[in-house]
């Protein structure tokens, strides 16, 4: 039964393939490194290393989005720099929104963008001028100004790289950060999970799709998810802002909402207990997972915002989503640092949340 804290959500089939074949992998031991983040561990480390800056409010840390900086007026700018390196259809167009989404998980208002486009060499000039044209499409979607950057001929390129790095900023009361989750908060996540890796699959590994037995109409259905309901997170991370006190927000991107929620557990220093029963996927994703053999809950997942609230505000915020057409689904709690990372899998039985090294879709696309 679909319970009143799943607005407009149906959850997940009450037996994923993925979870009924058994225990999940914990993913490739690495020698040497694959393609994906870096493993938590070595980043920890490697940040912890970085000293105070002047006027650094937040800076680099495991697990948060941006950084935030006082300037000399009344507000914080935030800042954040990511790279596109799966996609190669709409590279500039996603750009600018994962940078979006990043500012927009800090309760920031994403303002200004810079682009750093690298092109293979053998590059058309169309090619550049499409890359050019979406990046400035999407700034204008989201009320943004295209203010620089750089554009080159690189050596060594096999496909284009936008670096995209977008500035903001926010009221210095109104910040919200992955550490600010309480014990006993509620987790709530807006719409499917891993829309944008189910679309990046359709979109650049269709004839392995067609192989595995996947219509061709699923397949560009599961394109389209890329816009409907596409990957975007700023409208519901400002409702959210606006409506409840939100204490934690994220956006989970590589690796998955299993990363997703690792990453703001641990910047939290707490543990959590989530329900796969409760957690939204589509028919396109549960398809295109299972004839590729990957786990949707390490899959790519921008367009899903991850947020830690109070329990007793968790129907409003619910109402507040609903009431602007997202769909958002409460899957899980916050818990004391001692009880560890739990999830419920689809038969109702605990076991560790798992982990994924790197992304299913990297790990697909390195076979």
């Amino acid at each position: 039964m679909v319970s009143e804290r799943q607005e407009g959500v149906s959850p997940a089939s009450p037996r994923w393939p993925f979870a009924a074949a058994g225990p999940r992998p914990a993913g490739d031991e690495c020698v040497g490194m694959k393609a994906g983040k870096l493993p938590p561990d070595l980043l920890s480390a490697m940040l912890a290393q970085v000293p105070p800056g002047e006027r650094v409010v937040i800076g680099p840390r495991y697990g948060e989005d941006a950084a935030v900086l006082q300037t000399r007026g009344d507000r914080l700018l935030v800042a954040k720099s990511d790279p596109i390196t799966f996609a190669t259809d709409l590279i500039g167009w996603y750009a600018v929104q994962v940078n979006a989404n990043d500012l927009a998980v800090t309760g920031a208002r994403p303002l200004w963008f810079l682009a750093t486009v690298l092109l293979p060499e053998g590059a058309s000039e169309r090619q550049a001028t499409a890359i050019f044209d979406q990046v400035l499409s999407a700034c204008a979607e989201r009320g943004v100004a295209l203010v620089g950057g750089h554009t080159e001929i690189t050596l060594g390129l096999e496909r284009p790289i936008v670096v995209g790095s977008m500035l903001g900023e926010v009221e210095p009361d109104r910040v919200v950060t992955s550490a600010g989750g309480v014990a006993g908060d509620v987790l709530l996540l807006s719409k499917p999970i891993a829309v944008e890796g189910t679309a990046l699959l359709a979109r650049e590994a269709a004839p392995a799709l067609r192989g595995a037995g996947v219509s061709q109409q699923t397949i560009d259905r599961a394109a389209g998810l890329l816009l409907d309901p596409g990957i975007s997170v700023v409208p519901e991370a400002e409702a959210l802002c606006s409506a409840v006190a939100v204490h934690a927000m994220h956006d989970p991107t590589e690796g998955g909402l299993a990363t997703g929620l690792a990453e703001l557990a641990a910047a939290s220093g707490l543990g959590l207990r989530v329900d796969e029963r409760q957690i939204p996927l589509l028919p396109e994703t549960e398809t295109c997972c299972r004839a590729l053999g990957l786990d949707p809950l390490g899959l790519i997942a921008s367009g899903s915002l991850l947020a830690a609230l109070p329990d007793q505000e968790a129907d409003h915020a619910l109402r507040q989503l609903h009431t602007i057409g997202l769909p958002a689904a409460i899957i899980g709690t916050l818990t004391p640092p001692d009880q560890g990372q739990v999830l419920v899998d689809a038969q109702g039985r605990e076991q560790p949340l798992p982990r994924f090294p790197r992304d299913e879709l990297a790990r697909f696309f390195e076979r």
